[in-house]
């Protein structure tokens, strides 16, 4: 065999011996494409997500919605594992923010002495995740703009007493947007903080996105204990464009901000999961899944009621069609990834304490377009064993394998239990118009390209059940 890396798309060109694996790609092919007829034919995936999306709705951590999606994920666990199947909760803590009422916000324009007069605009705001809120009173202060970290830096004398506006933008160049994203959501994870270092009052965000609407996007932010605890909402990107005009054309600028966003104690949550028992490694375990909680202003629909469905597909298609999986395969619906992360963490802890081998780690949580890749955490050895899978997995859409990592829920996998950590990479250009935004609701997901991507995680997880990675 002769191996050819290209590093910069990690894609692999083989020159193998294929005598051997005819037959076995004539026999898998016949069962992918068993399990593709029954999803794209009789699939749950989309009716399961308008249940979720309109009968749930939002599901933050702690709320009212998420202990109602937990009910509606044991009935859809039960109903797609048949008798066979398992279901059960896994309890864990979760923090329990609160936004508590309508974010207000408006911009005047000033002269420098006094607001002029009539020259008003209010902003489309929503409060960060995880953040203290203003009161009811609200604050008003100076805006001070602020493109980036190094920016900050060189004009932290200037900060204090203020509102900082971070106009951090998405980078264009960047073709694969979770890059850009990994780029940009520094200035709402880590921005709050440095500006209350050097007395900031506030802090404004640019939306995490480069859609052409006004919806501001939400998201969670990460408080640094050293420093006092200051209120943070993202702006719409009109209303950013509009506010970073007027100042960068030499006005003065006033912000009035009022969220009343609060943390209430931890609470209790649970990770819902369900499963099917392997037949000759039943102590060996398959897991793939998405995360059931979603934020507030929309329904959770691509951010991952749309992961959740297509994990619970998976294991209706392998019911639907008489598989009988040789590993036990698990759907897990994480808890509380979008502010803490401690749904994927406490599942991770739990097998390790119960001494389980985990083969893979698979989750859904990029939405559910038209799928595209699979990331694994392979090695080039490996990474050269199951290229031979894309043949397989072309008709339906994937047609790469990138070495790399899970998300956020399944990473703790590999550290915790020595579990191979992969992720659905669907075409990600749409994402980040709807991302923790109300947009992201079930209007916006393709009930065909949820399907593939259920398609293509099904055929992933028997290919594994049956070929493990060589190790």
């Amino acid at each position: 065999m002769v191996l050819k890396l290209l590093k910069g798309s990690i894609l692999l060109f083989l020159l193998v011996d294929f005598g051997a694996a005819t037959a076995q790609t004539a026999d898998d092919s016949v069962l992918i494409r068993r399990l593709a007829d029954t999803i794209l034919t009789d699939g749950k995936a989309y009716g399961n997500l308008s249940v979720l999306t309109k009968k749930v709705g939002a599901r933050l951590s702690g709320s009212a919605g998420y202990y109602k999606a937990e009910k509606w994920g044991v009935a859809a666990l039960t109903d797609a594992s048949g008798s066979a199947g398992k279901v059960y909760l896994q309890e864990c803590m979760v923090p329990h923010w609160v936004r508590g009422g309508k974010d207000e916000a408006f911009f005047e324009w000033s002269d420098g002495r006094r607001p002029a007069k009539g020259v008003r605009k209010s902003l489309d705001i929503l409060a960060l995740g995880n953040s203290v809120g203003t009161g009811p009173a609200g604050v008003t202060a100076q805006v001070v703009l602020i493109h980036d970290f190094d920016e900050l830096e060189r004009r932290k004398d200037e900060i204090k007493g203020k509102i900082v506006f971070y106009n951090y933008k998405f980078n264009p160049l960047f073709i694969e947007t979770f890059k850009a994203y990994g780029d940009a959501v520094r200035y709402r994870a880590l921005g709050p903080s440095r500006a209350a270092r050097y007395g900031a009052v506030a802090v404004l965000v640019r939306t995490m996105g480069e859609g052409v609407d006004n919806n501001p996007h939400t998201g969670a932010l990460m408080y640094n204990d050293s420093f006092p605890k200051i209120p943070a909402a993202a702006v719409g990107l009109r209303d950013a464009d509009a506010l970073a005009a007027a100042l960068e054309g030499g006005r003065n600028a006033s912000v009035f901000l009022r969220t009343m966003a609060h943390m209430l104690p931890d609470t209790v949550a649970h990770n819902v999961i369900g499963e099917i028992r392997g037949s000759e490694f039943p102590d060996q375990y398959i897991t793939v899944g998405g995360h059931l909680d979603s934020w507030d202003p929309a329904e959770g629909a691509q951010d991952d009621g749309a992961g959740c469905v297509q994990s619970i597909e998976v294991l209706r298609a392998l019911q639907a069609i008489g598989y009988q999986p040789r590993h036990t395969i698990r759907v897990v619906l994480f808890a509380n990834e979008e502010n803490g992360g401690r749904g994927g963490r406490k599942y991770a802890s739990a097998a390790k304490e119960a001494g389980e081998k985990h083969l893979l780690g698979l989750e859904s949580d990029a939405g559910g377009f038209t799928p595209r890749a699979f990331s694994l955490g392979l090695s080039d050895t490996q990474l050269a064993v199951v290229h031979p899978w894309l043949t397989l997995l072309q008709p339906y859409g994937v047609y790469e394998f990138v070495k790399g990592g899970g998300g956020s829920d399944v990473s703790p996998m590999k550290p915790e239990l020595g579990a191979v950590v992969g992720e659905l990479l669907p075409d990600s250009q749409r994402y980040f118009d709807l991302h923790h935004s109300r947009a992201d609701v079930l209007e916006n997901v393709n009930k065909r390209e949820l399907e593939l991507g259920a398609v293509n995680m099904a055929a992933l997880i028997y290919l594994v059940d049956k070929y493990g990675f060589g190790q």
